[in-house]
């Protein structure tokens, strides 16, 4: 067996001429002074990180046409088989890939942990070595030489951040019976556990090492954003988080789309336009899902999984390595109006046949590089799949890795109920999952949004080194006692301006796509200052925008109580016929709340028209079920002089907690539009923050916000 100086020594021959990989890490920030210095323990791994690159993987990309410009790009090792652990031909161990991290100069190391017993019970195509049964093989073979080498004190200035177990159990919440997609393989791993157990094994193991962040898979929006699916889903991870000696606290966060194409962000439409008074959740694409895109998924997963028992600081992971559903397909505004279903397809960038579709997908694109802290309660966009990787083998391939052909990933297959008997869109004559797949890589390039302008070469030729213009005009557009909402006018770039930076003072303090961002935990009556830079996709990054000075509000109003609301605009008009938002009611004290003591009031005014109200609830994590919703008078309060009221039937609200996301809204009896700019508890900002102007009335009295 080496010694791991002659493995570093190897290794850094191998690296001679790749010198430049640690240079382009996009995570790269300022280093620990002191290289044998255990890494403190931080709430957001990816903050202040310089991420490894692989160089099995960028040696590969760098060889493709384009692929330079990308190729120092990090993403995620995976271990999917036992002998991965120590080599495979062509591929690095686990412990040469750590060593040559350090190497490298970086702080942060990602892998995937893939190898349970009946490993992806409802794709033959990323099937495992080990039978349904294997679980002390799986555990003494697998997770355990794994764990000796993470804990290695060589490497404990690292961050090493794990993907426990892609698609395990969600494969048991949807497809273990009962449903058109389900499998005999998905049963019988139901009925044995042994999905849940090896999970918590993993968990409980790797989570002992000081320096390990776990993030367990959680699938995807087209696969979980039903409300039959995302509840049970939770029920199944804090299972799974409890089981074999793990706690929630072994649990960093959850990741989403790992491995799959769907988009980040849906620019053109939203779940709560209609056309013609048909909703999009009743178009064929969307089929009443509840979300559209992996962002509004993650973020209300995330506020689900608090609610159910998990740490309120969990962060969530998006893999955008091949969701970014660019180049000349890519639509820039919604479709026409003629029908629902015309309005969606015709808008919709994520541009597969189906949403179920998940093998070497036709059409798709690199997505967002990878970013710390792009948006609230997301940790990282990640490289969770390297570009370039196969999904499965498209025709039948015999292997010693035992993998299977699955038919999702033959062009010609005509469906199952999965993908509601679809073609499957997949590419030809793919290899096996995980082997180089150079049209896919080369498909991937192309397509890339945003577009892959280099850093370095690229595929148009030339090198950028032009910055962006600094931003104008940045603003606050609302400001709560704990959250400020910004905005600005948008940047120019020779290129194409890719995304914005926001700074606290010298803190920068998230990463967005778009021209407004909402900076929240704050403490009340307290100024800061603002400033924002534009970037571009060749790392070119702006001058700062002129410092804005904001004082967040006073907290909590005339209230003293644990429990807070907060709000988020999920309508688009001020002035249509319905009020549309979203409110989620957040214990912040040390013991539990009786909901059924519990109020909300929302205020607003109608105008004119008709003195009745209608109310929906569209959503609600709680289910809208335990929700009750009644318009009543206020009297001639500005702004105010009604309030919709929200009551909880029944049921607790934990320490810590969240009741999670409740759409609602309401209209008049006659349809008449509102003019909603002046009332009195409406706001702009489209993600959750405190709000204020929401009343909180515990057992009659007011214990959060100021009322009119």
């Amino acid at each position: 067996m080496s010694t791991r100086g002659t493995i570093k020594n190897r290794m850094r021959r191998r690296l001679a001429a790749a010198s430049a990989l640690a240079m382009g890490a996009a995570l790269a920030v300022a280093l620990p002074t002191t290289a044998d210095a255990a890494a403190a323990r931080v709430d957001n791994p990816y903050v202040g990180a310089k991420a490894y690159v692989n160089p099995d993987w960028s040696a590969k990309a760098a060889a493709e046409p384009g692929g330079s410009a990308i190729a120092n790009t990090p993403a995620f090792v995976w271990m999917d088989r036992i002998a991965a652990i120590g080599g495979t031909p062509g591929a690095m161990s686990l412990r040469e890939h750590l060593d040559t991290a350090l190497d490298q100069g970086a702080n942060l190391f990602q892998v995937v942990i893939y190898d349970l017993p009946g490993r992806d019970c409802a794709a033959l195509a990323s099937n495992g070595e080990l039978g349904p049964t294997e679980l002390d093989r799986y555990k003494s073979e697998y997770i355990d030489p794994i764990s000796e080498i993470l804990a290695d004190p060589a490497y404990a200035n690292l961050r090493i951040v794990t993907i426990i177990e892609p698609d395990s159990l969600p494969n048991i919440v949807t497809n273990a019976g009962g449903t058109a997609g389900s499998t005999d393989a998905c049963a019988t791993m139901k009925a044995n556990g042994n999905y849940e157990k090896g999970v918590g094994y993993a968990l409980h193991t790797l989570g002992a090492i000081p320096n390990v962040y776990n993030y367990v898979d959680a699938a995807h929006h087209g696969w979980l954003g039903w409300d039959s699916n995302m509840a049970p889903a939770g029920l199944e991870f804090k299972k799974a988080a409890t089981s074999e000696g793990a706690t929630v606290d072994d649990v960093s966060g959850f990741i989403v789309n790992t491995a799959n194409y769907s988009a980040l962000k849906e620019p053109n439409f939203k779940v709560t336009d209609s056309v013609n008074g048909t909703t999009v959740r009743q178009s064929k694409w969307v089929d009443w899902n509840y979300y559209v895109d992996e962002l509004s998924f993650a973020q209300a997963l995330r506020t689900q999984l608090v609610g159910q028992g998990f740490n309120s600081n969990i962060g969530m992971l998006i893999d955008t390595a091949r969701n970014g559903w660019g180049g000349a397909d890519r639509p820039t505004s919604a479709g026409p109006l003629t029908s629902v279903d015309a309005y969606v397809n015709g808008g919709r960038v994520d541009r597969r046949i189906h949403a179920g579709n998940w093998c070497n997908q036709t059409g798709a694109g690199i997505g967002e590089r990878p970013t710390a802290a792009p948006e609230a309660g997301i940790d990282a966009y990640v490289w969770a799949k390297p570009p370039g990787e196969s999904d499965g083998n498209s025709q039948p391939e015999d292997n010693d890795e035992g993998k299977g052909f699955d038919r999702m990933c033959d062009p010609t297959y005509e469906g199952n109920g999965r993908n509601g008997n679809s073609k499957t869109g997949a590419l030809p004559n793919a290899p096996l999952a995980g082997h180089w797949f150079s049209a896919q890589f080369q498909e991937l390039v192309r397509n890339a949004y945003p577009p892959i302008d280099g850093s370095g070469e690229n595929p148009g030729g030339g090198t950028d080194t032009q910055a962006p213009t600094a931003p104008t005009g940045l603003t606050s557009t609302a400001k709560t006692s704990s959250s400020v909402s910004l905005s600005w006018t948008a940047s120019s770039d020779n290129k194409a301006v890719t995304g914005y930076d926001v700074y606290r003072g010298s803190t920068k303090v998230g990463s967005t796509t778009t021209t407004s961002y909402t900076d929240s935990g704050l403490s009340a009556s307290t100024a800061y200052s603002y400033t924002v830079k534009a970037k571009d996709a060749a790392g070119n990054v702006s001058a700062a925008s002129s410092a804005l000075s904001v004082t967040t509000s006073a907290g909590g109003g005339t209230g003293t109580g644990a429990l807070k609301v907060q709000y988020k605009n999920n309508d688009s008009s001020a002035t249509d016929n319905q009020i549309r938002f979203g409110l989620q009611l957040v214990n912040t004290g040390s013991t539990a709340v009786d909901l059924s003591t519990v109020k909300l009031r929302y205020w607003f005014t109608p105008e004119s028209g008709s003195s009745t109200f209608g109310t929906s609830c569209d959503y609600a994590v709680l289910g809208c079920g335990k929700l009750s919703l009644a318009v009543k008078t206020n009297g001639s309060s500005a702004g105010a002089s009604h309030y919709l009221e929200v009551s909880f039937g029944s049921g607790s609200l934990a320490a810590g907690a969240s009741t999670g996301e409740m759409q609602l809204r309401l209209n008049k009896s006659d349809w008449s539009n509102f003019n909603e700019a002046d009332d009195y508890s409406h706001g702009t900002g489209t993600s959750f923050a405190d709000a204020s102007k929401v009343g909180v009335y515990t057992a009659g009295s007011l214990s959060w916000g100021t009322a009119p």
